[in-house]
């Protein structure tokens, strides 16, 4: 098998540094031995088709004023400024979550902070003048966010993975996990090669007394022109001495997460992507029924736990209205009785404790007056029930 192709001086010295840098050496090596990767590129999951064909669609739904206008809030986004004296003080229960918008999520667990796909960005975009752009502020700044012990990241999407926010969080002294390959990136963005802990499926890292497993998603990669699907994408569990937390990353539906759940749940809380999907790219992002499905899988078929969504409310990347995810969250987990919380971006709060779930969207955003497909089961339901999911 040849080697990537390296872009001749010139165009490496054009090339922009948020694209990253494109693996080789012993971490090129690593990914052609890892049995997820195949043909010259990752594979996932059994049965997951490739993401080919999409754009012609999506380009044609883009040019639709009323859809455009729908995708984004009408009112400004209600955000919790997170402040200081919310975060001095350790979680009563040992796990307290702090969504900040989009997929980035601090959690403290055992005495312990971890931060998921921390994006501080205006843009998720390799440029600052175009490209989706965050339709809420950040909750606080990056530097008031205090020590953090991992920063843990599932995959190389501008969304999940933003250089500015790296670089930042570079002269700290946090560690980094990554899925295998994503190393290249933050190495070139000064992140010590020390500071990495670069994971395939299934492989696990401590920190401190918590064990980081990358665990299987059904998603692609790319930063750059090409997509030579040469870094993986990865979901996370993280587990401490008294709790358990599951992050989706981004993701289609597939049957993995039994998988997951059977071999590292149960779970007292999990972050599922919710937003972002779309008719034109069903295998690579789940809608809300869709997540409830996962956690109910993760929890091996019963609703446990609390499900944190994530990967909506803050970038428009796709064709739904902006508050559906929301609204179509909340139908689908009271159907089959989960809890869920719905916090305002900042907003903290403990799995164990009162849950924020107020439904703060509306007023905010067009929420479609329809009836929601939710899962056809009951809080007890067979495993065979939980196919039976309507379509949007």
């Amino acid at each position: 098998m040849t080697g990537f192709p390296s872009p001749n001086s010139g165009l490496r010295a054009l090339r922009p540094a948020a694209f990253g840098a494109d693996p080789s050496g012993e971490r090129l090596a690593r990914i052609r031995r890892s049995p997820h990767f195949a043909d010259g590129v990752f594979q996932n999951p059994p049965g997951t088709p490739r993401p080919d064909g999409a754009l012609l669609g999506f380009a044609k739904s883009s040019l639709r004023k009323e859809d455009r206008v729908r995708r984004a809030p009408a009112g400004t986004v209600p955000v919790h400024a997170t402040t200081l004296a919310d975060l001095a003080k350790p979680p009563v229960s040992g796990l307290r979550l702090t969504w900040m918008g989009h997929s980035s999520v601090l959690t403290e667990i055992d005495g312990q902070r971890v931060l998921f796909d921390p994006v501080w960005g205006e843009r998720c975009s390799p440029f600052a003048f175009a490209g989706p752009k965050r339709l809420h502020p950040v909750p606080l700044p990056l530097a008031a966010l205090g020590p953090v012990d991992v920063v843990v990241i599932s995959h190389d999407h501008y969304d999940h993975l933003d250089m500015p926010t790296i670089k930042a969080l570079a002269g700290t002294d946090t560690l980094f996990a990554v899925p295998l390959g994503v190393g290249a990136h933050l190495e070139r963005w000064g992140v010590p090669a020390d500071r990495l802990r670069e994971l395939d499926w299934h492989e696990s890292t401590k920190v401190g007394g918590l064990t980081l497993t990358a665990t299987p998603a059904r998603h692609f990669c790319g930063r750059g022109l090409r997509n030579t699907q040469h870094t993986l994408w990865a979901s996370w569990v993280v587990a401490g001495a008294e709790h358990r937390v599951y992050h989706s990353g981004d993701t289609g539906y597939f049957e993995g997460f039994r998988d997951i759940g059977a071999d590292h749940g149960p779970f007292d809380a999990t972050m599922i992507q919710i937003g972002a999907y779309s008719d034109f790219w069903p295998d690579i992002h789940m809608n809300p029924v869709q997540g409830v499905r996962s956690h109910l899988d993760l929890q091996q078929g019963e609703p446990a736990g609390v499900l944190l969504p994530i990967h909506w409310g803050t970038f428009n990347l796709a064709f739904h209205p902006w508050a559906e995810p929301g609204e179509w969250m909340k139908a689908a987990a009271d159907a089959v009785g989960q809890a869920v919380a719905l916090p305002v971006p900042g907003q903290p709060f403990e799995p164990a404790g009162v849950l924020p779930v107020e439904p703060w969207w509306r007023g905010v955003g067009y929420v479609p007056d329809h009836e929601w497909p939710v899962p056809e089961i009951a809080a007890k339901a067979s495993r065979e029930d939980l196919d039976l999911v309507g379509e949007a």
